[in-house]
């Protein structure tokens, strides 16, 4: 589910391993296992190892997998929390952060009244 550029995991989503979260994501994504080696520069038989939890990727391996799949590396082995921003979101809000702090403080203002016109609208 993603809400504001967040995915939401399920529970059963959270205790998967890096192999069933990987397959998720790329199939999610409409992905081959063969594209995705292509946009993470890995064999396609080696990413298909990967997701059957046959081999265990290197620190930097699973780093290519995570840019290529657009999630965090710690959501992939694991660690993530239960939202994980996509890349987008990602740099926004670095942008944002990099912002004087009088247009970050107008910013997210603007962006918490949106958030609340959006609810009341919901209701």
């Amino acid at each position: 589910m993603q809400i504001l550029g967040y995915s939401i995991l399920k529970t059963e989503e959270y205790c998967m391993n890096f192999g069933e979260k990987m397959t998720l994501i790329r199939k999610q994504k409409k992905l081959s296992q063969a594209e995705l080696g292509k946009r993470s520069g890995i064999n396609g038989d080696i990413v298909g190892k990967y997701e059957r939890n046959e081999m265990k990727p290197s620190i930097e391996t699973a780093k290519k997998l995570a840019d290529a799949l657009e999630v965090s590396l710690d959501y992939l082995v694991g660690d993530g929390d239960l939202k994980i921003l996509d890349k987008k979101t990602l740099k926004r809000l670095e942008d944002i952060e990099n912002l004087p702090d009088e247009d970050r403080t107008n910013i997210f203002y603007t962006i918490d009244n949106l958030i609340k016109a959006a609810k009341l609208k919901a209701i």
